[in-house]
């Protein structure tokens, strides 16, 4: 029997120190030792890392004043029925796994916020302290809340009331067996990975000794390999939970610091991938591009999980396994997606996507995708979430109307897109991508082949759409096309006279122009998805025509006016 297995928290007692000790610090400069009895040994929470990510202030000053807000939504703290908790997946996540946490020690110091935290960690406990079945327990939910729990002990362990350090310290351990039993059951990529990491803190923090330490370590290590590509990326392809990776190998980092022990080099490798391939889907403004199913987030968020790393490094510009590639010159920034939409059990959200690409001036987004929910899950109207992961919805060409890879119910995808092929170059200053897909083969006998170019001095990008006929399928008729240039929100379009361009105003910033031929210009209606998931009505540029048997070719340009 492990020794976690053995906790008695009935047999908690009140011995608490907190103190400074020169030149060896815990990562927040705080010893603790809030023991349980465990047999003769006494289980202590026995350091408190730092959270080297820092949280929302403004969000924190809510919490200070009674509410709670993720996303658009909110609760009122003083109403909070944890038992019935009448909120999206996405709020009732950020709950559950104590998150808030960091938005209120960015707000407050430990006497001004430890008063609300431990009345919330109170309820908490009240309902969900031995759930086990219930969704709170799920594993990667409890895998983040003891990483929060830990970090922000000075927080919801301040009082002298021995009962409720019990009963924290309790369900902590009793979270973290259940995490021993769990954790490779999750589903691969990051739900997995924090379940272990949460057990690896435990390990590293709870002093549970050396034999659950190497177990908990050599799990960490086996589903950081199973979740990223070797190029750093994570496997779902997500900039969102790319950027959440990010953050939580930054925590680990503090932890093992925390902890006194040296941080494996598999995990400083892990980071130090990591963020080259977060930062390469960052667009001019320092803030994500949107693909598989997310949105923006803040440019802050991004910032402050790229210090908390302590990882100095440029943005990744080719990768295959993580599938992005970047282009910039000048201000000029273009993120396209250059490979299939990520496959496999457990993977969910994944978009038709493959050819499309984000493009921004400076700080401002010219061409987008349509963006998703992710992580605001739930907060957006229930149909709209699936068409936004439609081909339609990115900044690529469709075929007949038809994704180029399916989207199956209940999140799955499906055959469409199974290779990519890539080439790359650089000549006279002016960088190349040239890029094909096969997700049409199947249905039409067509490959799509973008071209792009972007110029040295980032004022043009040139493009070319190719369909080009491939296996023995052929429609004996015409298959209608139709390439899509989705807008950003602050851009203002109206068509040329000729009805073969465009000019693109955007508000503040540079007017840009935009020419096309080989199919009908059309100025159609969009929406976009903001950093907080809300919806914006835009416009997309489309370009449609009809493709015969052997194929079909458009090109086009954007290039700055002036």
């Amino acid at each position: 029997m492990s020794l976690l297995e053995r906790v008695d928290a009935g047999s908690a007692t009140e011995e608490f120190v907190a103190g400074r000790k020169a030149g060896k610090e815990s990562g927040s400069g705080w010893r603790w030792l809030l023991p349980f009895r465990i047999g003769r040994q006494a289980l202590k929470l026995a350091a408190v890392p730092k959270d080297p990510v820092a949280g929302e202030k403004a969000i924190g000053e809510a919490l200070l004043h009674g509410t709670i807000i993720h996303g658009t939504e909110r609760l009122a703290v003083e109403t909070i029925d944890f038992a019935r908790l009448g909120a999206s997946p996405a709020m009732a996540d950020y709950i559950h796994s104590f998150a808030w946490l960091r938005d209120l020690a960015a707000a407050a110091t430990r006497e001004k916020g430890s008063r609300l935290a431990e009345k919330v960690t109170r309820h908490w406990l009240e309902v969900h302290a031995d759930g086990r079945d219930d969704p709170a327990w799920r594993p990667d939910l409890w895998g983040r809340r003891i990483l929060f729990w830990t970090a922000y002990a000075p927080y919801i362990l301040s009082s002298r009331d021995h009962a409720h350090r019990s009963a924290l310290l309790g369900a902590l351990a009793r979270g973290a067996r259940h995490l021993d039993r769990r954790a490779d059951k999750v589903p691969p990529g990051l739900p997995r990975v924090t379940a272990w990491a949460g057990l690896l803190a435990s390990a590293l923090l709870l002093q549970s000794g050396p034999t659950r330490l190497g177990r908990a370590e050599a799990g960490f290590l086996r589903s950081l390999a199973a979740a990223l590509h070797e190029d750093g990326g994570i496997i779902s392809r997500s900039p969102v939970e790319q950027l959440a990776l990010v953050e939580l190998l930054g925590q680990l980092r503090a932890i093992y610091f925390a902890g006194q022990r040296e941080m494996p080099v598999a995990v400083q490798d892990a980071l130090g991938a990591s963020v080259p391939a977060l930062l390469g889907v960052t667009l001019g403004d320092e803030a994500l591009s949107s693909w598989q199913g997310g949105c923006m987030l803040s440019r802050r968020r991004i910032a402050a999980a790229i210090e908390g790393s302590a990882v100095r490094a440029r943005a990744l510009r080719q990768a295959r396994g993580w599938g992005y590639q970047r282009l910039d010159a000048k201000s000029s920034v273009l993120v396209f997606d250059a490979a299939p939409p990520p496959a496999g059990r457990g993977l969910k959200g994944g978009c038709a996507s493959t050819l499309a690409f984000e493009f921004s001036d400076g700080a401002d987004r010219l061409v987008v995708n349509c963006g998703g929910e992710a992580p605001w899950t739930g907060a957006l109207p229930a149909e709209l979430p699936s068409m936004l992961r439609s081909t339609a919805a990115h900044s690529t060409l469709t075929l007949g109307d038809r994704n180029s890879t399916a989207i199956l119910d209940g999140g799955a995808i499906g055959k469409g897109v199974s290779h990519v092929e890539l080439g790359r170059d650089e000549e006279g200053g002016v960088e190349r991508i040239d890029a094909s897909h096969d997700g049409y083969v199947r249905s039409f006998g067509l490959v799509h082949e973008r071209q792009l170019s972007l110029s040295g001095d980032g004022r043009a990008l040139s493009g070319d759409d190719n369909l080009l006929p491939k296996g023995r399928k052929r429609k004996a008729s015409a298959i209608p096309f139709a390439a899509r240039f989705h807008l950003g929100p602050s851009v203002e379009v109206t068509s040329t006279a000729d009805g073969q361009g465009a000019l693109l105003r955007v508000r503040g910033g540079n007017a840009w122009q935009f020419r096309c031929r080989g199919g009908a210009l059309a100025i159609e209606e969009s929406l976009w998805i903001d950093a907080i998931g809300r919806p914006h009505p835009t416009s997309q540029l489309v370009i449609a025509g009809e493709a015969p048997p052997d194929g079909a070719a458009i090109n086009w340009q954007f290039r700055r006016a002036g």
